[in-house]
C-alpha cells in the first residue's frame, strides 16, 4: 500500500477558534475592500480604478493635445496592468469621468455617446473614445515621478504604479465621491473650484481661521446639474462633522404658453436635483397624476434638447401653480436630500472628516509633495551644475587638456592626469572626455556660461523655497490662484432662503400641505428693446437709450427687439457661440448688467471678447482667423447652443476670430488686411466650402510678416466698403474697382498710406443706409462716423482724413451700430 502524504507538516497544526478565524478573515477582506475599492484617498481624492485609468492614459500619452483613443484600448491595458478586476467596472469608472452631468470637472474628455441625463446607457467601449482633459493633465499628471510620490509594484509585480497622483487641487471636493464599503460608506458633494481654491489660500494665509469665515468661502456644494440649496443648516453641519443633509431642489419658472384660441400656465423645469433621473421623474409624475395624488396637471412633455433640460407641465385653467409645485416638491424627486457623509482615507484608514480636515489634509500632502519635487529638481539642478563648470574648466585650460589628451595612452590614464593637473572629480573627467569637439568653439562657451548662470540662479530659488517654509507657500498659493484663473468658473447651484406658504392642496390623509412657491422674476414685456454696449453690458429697456455725445467711452452698439421664440446668441473671438435666454437675464432689467453674467456657458472672467450679437441667422456664417482662415459653417450647426455653449471653430494655437460676416451664395467675399490688401472673391462651393464645427477651416491668404487680417464682408458688386486706417484715413471702394480672384490669392493694393508706419484698422460695408460707425482711438477718445460723407476713391489712393487725432493716437477699432 502506498505511503499517505503529509500534508499537515507533522505537528504544524494550529488549533483556532472558529468565531477568531472569522473574525481576522472578515477584517482583512472588509479592509481591502476599504483601501483597495470603495473608499477614496484624501490626498488625491480617487479610488483605485479612477488613479489607475488616469495613469494608465498618461503612460499612452493620450494628452489634450493628441488625438481621441478608443475606449476599449484604454480599458484594456489598465485591465492588463493595474486593476485586475472586471471590465465593465473599469468603463463604468472611466465613463462617469467624462459626463458632464455626473462629474462638476470631468478629468476625461469624450468623444461618442457617454450617456445622457435619462439614464440612457453609454455606447460599448469598442464605439467610444478618451483622453484626458486639460484639468487632469496639469493638476494631477504633471510631475508625476518617483521623485514626486511613492511607486508600488503592480499584482503581479511586473508594472510600477503610482500609491497616489500629486494632485495639485483636492479633487475630493471638486468631484465629490460616493462609495460603499464594508459597514461603511461616503458621499461626499462636488464644489466650486473657485470656492474651494479662496478656501485653501485663507487656511494658508490664516491657519486659525473660524469655520464661519471659512464657511463664507465655501458656502455650499456646487452640483453639476445646476438647481437650488434651500437650506444651509444642514450644509453647515455637514462641513462641521462630517455628516449631514443638503436639501435640494430643481429651478422651476411659471409660463404662460398662448395657443390659437386658448392661453395655459405651465410650470417650467430647467434645472433637476443632482442625480435626479430626468425620464423617470416625468414617469412618476404621470403616475402620480394618473393616480389621482397630485391635481391640476392637464400635460406633461419633455422638450429638451442639446440647449439645455426643459419639462414643460400644463396646468388646469383652474389650478394654482403653488399648489401644484407644492405637490410636486413634497412627493417626487424635485426636492430631493443629498446625504453627506465625508469619508476618506487618511493614512489607508477610513476617517470621518470635517470641511476643515479634508483641506488641511490636501494642503499637508501638497507641501510634502512639492517639497519632494523642489528636492529633485535642486539635486538634478546641482549635478548639471556641477558637470557644467568641470566643462567650463576644461575649455579655461584647453591646451593642458588637449596636451593630456595627446599623450595619454588611453581614456582612465587621461581622465587620471585630468583630474591631477584640473583639479575636477572624477564625473567631470567622465564629462570632459566625452564633450564633443563643437563645444570647442566660442558660440558654445558662451551658451555654457549662460547655462553655469541660468543654474545657479535656478539652485538660488529652490534653496529658497526648500529652507523657508513661507516662500514655499508663497509659491503655493501662486500655483493655487493660476489652475483657478484657468479652470475656475462660476456657481452653477444657487443658494435662496427658503419662504414657506400654506398650499391649498391636500394630501390623501387629509393633512395640509407646506409648500415653497416658485420664484417668479419680473420678466421685460415681449414689446421690450434689448440693448448691448461697446463695453459688454446688457440692457432691457422699454425706450432707446439716448446718446450722450460722441466722446461717450461707452455706448450702444446692439439694439433690437426682444424675441421669446429664439434665443440671443453672442460669437466670441475664441470661436465659440453662447446663448442669452429671456428668462435668463430679468435680474438685468432695472440696471446694465455685464453681459458675460447672462451668457450661458461663459464665466464672468473669461478673456474672450464678444465679436457679434444677434438672432439665429438664417444664412450660413462665415469666420475669419487671425492667421488667415475662412471657414464657412451651416446655419443648421448653430441652432442648438448648450448651456456651456457652441465651439464653432477648432482654432490651432495662438490662433482667433477677428472677424465674421453672413454667407449669401453667389455674393463675393471681401478680406481686408493690415497692410491694405484686399482679396475678393465668390462665395460658392469651390471657394468657400461649408464645413463641420470640428474643422479649422482653408487659408484665405497667406500674410507677409507683420500683417494680419482685419476684416470680412460678404457683399453684391454693386455694394461699396469703407476702410479706415490707424492714423485717421478712409475711403468708400466700389466692390467692382476690386480685381475678383480666387482663395490663396495676394489680392487688390486697396489703400495707399502716407505714412509708412500706417495700417488699416478696419473694413465694414459702404452701404449709406447703416450710416452711423464708432471709430475707438487707443487713448479710449470715440468718433462717430457717418458712412455717407466718407467720399468714394478707386483702389489706388490714400484717402481723406475722417477724424483728427492727436499725437501718438490711432484707431484702434470700427464698430458698427446695429440698432434696430
Amino acid at each position: 500500500m502506498a505511503k499517505q502524504l503529509n500534508l499537515t507538516g507533522g505537528n504544524q497544526i494550529i488549533p483556532t477558534a472558529l468565531h477568531s478565524e472569522m473574525q481576522q478573515s472578515y477584517l482583512e477582506y472588509a479592509m481591502s475592500v476599504i483601501v483597495g475599492r470603495a473608499l477614496p484617498d484624501v490626498r488625491d481624492g480617487l479610488k483605485p480604478v479612477h488613479r489607475r485609468i488616469l495613469y494608465a492614459m498618461h503612460e499612452l500619452g493620450l494628452t489634450p493635445d493628441r488625438p481621441f483613443r478608443k475606449c476599449a484600448r484604454v480599458v484594456g491595458d489598465v485591465l492588463g496592468k493595474y486593476h485586475p478586476h472586471g471590465d465593465q467596472a473599469v468603463y463604468d469608472a472611466l465613463v462617469r469621468m467624462v459626463q458632464e452631468f455626473a462629474t462638476r470637472y470631468p478629468l476625461l474628455a469624450g468623444h461618442g455617446n457617454f450617456g445622457s441625463l435619462d439614464n440612457d446607457p453609454p455606447a460599448a467601449m469598442r464605439y467610444t473614445e478618451t483622453r484626458l482633459a486639460p484639468l487632469a493633465t496639469e493638476a494631477l499628471l504633471n510631475n508625476i515621478g518617483e521623485a514626486t510620490v511613492d511607486f508600488v509594484g503592480n499584482f503581479d509585480n511586473s508594472q510600477q504604479e503610482p500609491v497616489v497622483l500629486p494632485a495639485q487641487l483636492p479633487v475630493l471636493l471638486l468631484n465629490g465621491c460616493s462609495g460603499i464599503a464594508v459597514g461603511m460608506a461616503t458621499n461626499i458633494p462636488p464644489h466650486n473650484l473657485g470656492e474651494v481654491v479662496d478656501g485653501l489660500i485663507a487656511l494658508i494665509d490664516k491657519p486659525e481661521l473660524p469655520d464661519e469665515k471659512l464657511w463664507e468661502l465655501i458656502p455650499a456644494p456646487d452640483f453639476p446639474t445646476g438647481g437650488e440649496i434651500i437650506d444651509l443648516e444642514g450644509v453647515k453641519e455637514a462641513y462641521r462633522t462630517g455628516r449631514g443633509t443638503v436639501r435640494v431642489r430643481g429651478v422651476v419658472k411659471v409660463e404662460q404658453l398662448h395657443y390659437r384660441r386658448r392661453h395655459r400656465t405651465a410650470l417650467v423645469v430647467t434645472e433637476f436635483p443632482y442625480q435626479v433621473n430626468k425620464a423617470s421623474w416625468i414617469e412618476k409624475v404621470a403616475e402620480l397624476v394618473n393616480g389621482g395624488r397630485i391635481e391640476g396637471i392637464a400635460d406633461i412633455r419633455d422638450e429638451s434638447d442639446r440647449a439645455g433640460v426643459r419639462v414643460v407641465i400644463e396646468l388646469k385653467r383652474d389650478a394654482s401653480s403653488d399648489e401644484v409645485l407644492g405637490q410636486l416638491y413634497h412627493q417626487t424627486a424635485l426636492q430631493s436630500n443629498f446625504g453627506t457623509i465625508l469619508l476618506a482615507l487618511v493614512d489607508n484608514a477610513p476617517c470621518q472628516l470635517s470641511l476643515r480636515g479634508l483641506l488641511e489634509n490636501f494642503l499637508r500632502f501638497r507641501e510634502e509633495t512639492l517639497t519632494r519635487q523642489y528636492t529633485h529638481q535642486l539635486e538634478v539642478a546641482r549635478k548639471r551644475l556641477h558637470l557644467a563648470e568641470g566643462l567650463l574648466t576644461a575649455l579655461n585650460h584647453l591646451d593642458a587638456v588637449i596636451d593630456i589628451l595627446r599623450n595619454a595612452p588611453d581614456g582612465s590614464t587621461a581622465k587620471a592626469q585630468l583630474q591631477v593637473q584640473l583639479g575636477i572629480s572624477d564625473q567631470q573627467g567622465d564629462s570632459i572626455l566625452a564633450m564633443p569637439m563643437r563645444r570647442l568653439t566660442g558660440l558654445e562657451r558662451q551658451k555654457l556660461e549662460a547655462e553655469v548662470n541660468e543654474l545657479q540662479g535656478e539652485i538660488e530659488k529652490l534653496e529658497t523655497l526648500l529652507g523657508d517654509r513661507k516662500e514655499l507657500l508663497k509659491s503655493l498659493k501662486k500655483e493655487l490662484r493660476g489652475l483657478k484663473r484657468r479652470y475656475g468658473n462660476e456657481r452653477r447651484t444657487r443658494l435662496v432662503t427658503e419662504t414657506k406658504v400654506a398650499s391649498k392642496s391636500k394630501e390623501k390623509t387629509g393633512k395640509k400641505q407646506t409648500a415653497t412657491p416658485v420664484k417668479v422674476t419680473d420678466q421685460p414685456s415681449d414689446s421690450a428693446l434689448i440693448e448691448i454696449t461697446q463695453q459688454e453690458k446688457i440692457y432691457w429697456c422699454e425706450q432707446p437709450t439716448e446718446e450722450k455725445g460722441s466722446k461717450s467711452k461707452d455706448f450702444v452698439v446692439f439694439r433690437d427687439q426682444l424675441k421669446t421664440e429664439s434665443p440671443l446668441i453672442a460669437i466670441t473671438d475664441s470661436g465659440k457661440a453662447y446663448a442669452v435666454k429671456k428668462d435668463s437675464v430679468s435680474a438685468v432689467y432695472q440696471q446694465k448688467t455685464p453681459l458675460k453674467k447672462v451668457l450661458q456657458g461663459i464665466g464672468s472672467k473669461s478673456e474672450e471678447s464678444c465679436l457679434h450679437y444677434g438672432y439665429l441667422p438664417q444664412q450660413d456664417l462665415i469666420l475669419l482667423t487671425q492667421q488667415g482662415r475662412i471657414k464657412r459653417l451651416s446655419a443648421s450647426e448653430v441652432a442648438n447652443i448648450g448651456n456651456r455653449g457652441l465651439t464653432l471653430l477648432k482654432l490651432k494655437e495662438r490662433d482667433r476670430v477677428v472677424d465674421l460676416c453672413l454667407a449669401r451664395e453667389e455674393e463675393d467675399l471681401l478680406l481686408a488686411t493690415s497692410a491694405g490688401r484686399i482679396l475678393r472673391f465668390k462665395i460658392d462651393e469651390i471657394q468657400v466650402p461649408p464645413m463641420g464645427r470640428s474643422a479649422q477651416g482653408n487659408l484665405a491668404t497667406r500674410l507677409r510678416q507683420n500683417e494680419q487680417p482685419v476684416g470680412c464682408v460678404s457683399l453684391s458688386s454693386e455694394d461699396s466698403i469703407l476702410v479706415v486706417s490707424e492714423l485717421g484715413y478712409g475711403k468708400r471702394i466700389p466692390v467692382n474697382a476690386l480685381r475678383r480672384g480666387s482663395r490663396g490669392d495676394i489680392g487688390t493694393q486697396g489703400l495707399q498710406f502716407i505714412n509708412s508706419s500706417d495700417r488699416v484698422s478696419g473694413m465694414l460695408p459702404g452701404q449709406p443706409e447703416k450710416q452711423m460707425v464708432k471709430l475707438v482711438s487707443n487713448q479710449g477718445r470715440v468718433f462717430t462716423l457717418n458712412i455717407k460723407d466718407v467720399p468714394f476713391w478707386g483702389k489706388d489712393g490714400v484717402g481723406d482724413r475722417v477724424v483728427q487725432l492727436k499725437g501718438e493716437e490711432k484707431i484702434t477699432q470700427l464698430i458698427p451700430l446695429h440698432l434696430a
